[in-house]
């Protein structure tokens, strides 16, 4: 028999992004464990979205924000990523803390 690899084997393209939508207003200042992320084009602006992924309660969500703050953190720490943090507002802006 040939040689056939296996997709997943190969592919270098980020995964989809599982889990109940929920506002970030919904989820300010409760700890989460981020268990992925995505950043694309907004549809909205000119900006980034970010797509993220985590657990709150046992329970699987995606939240999406242009959040300035939070993308340059994700961009920064993704490799660290499960992560356990809590988004807090401070001023203007949202922030992992």
């Amino acid at each position: 028999m040939e040689n056939i690899h296996k997709f997943s084997e190969f592919a270098t393209d980020e995964t989809a992004l599982d889990g109940e939508k929920k506002k970030l207003s919904e989820i300010l200042n409760q700890e989460i464990v981020v268990t992925g992320q995505m950043i694309t084009q907004s549809t909205k602006n000119n900006g980034e979205c970010l797509k993220l992924q985590y657990r709150l309660n046992g329970n699987l969500y995606v939240t999406f924000t242009g959040s300035k703050v939070l993308i340059k953190q994700v961009k920064k720490y993704k490799d660290q990523i499960p992560f356990v943090a809590t988004i807090k507002q401070v001023g203007m802006y949202y922030a992992f803390t």
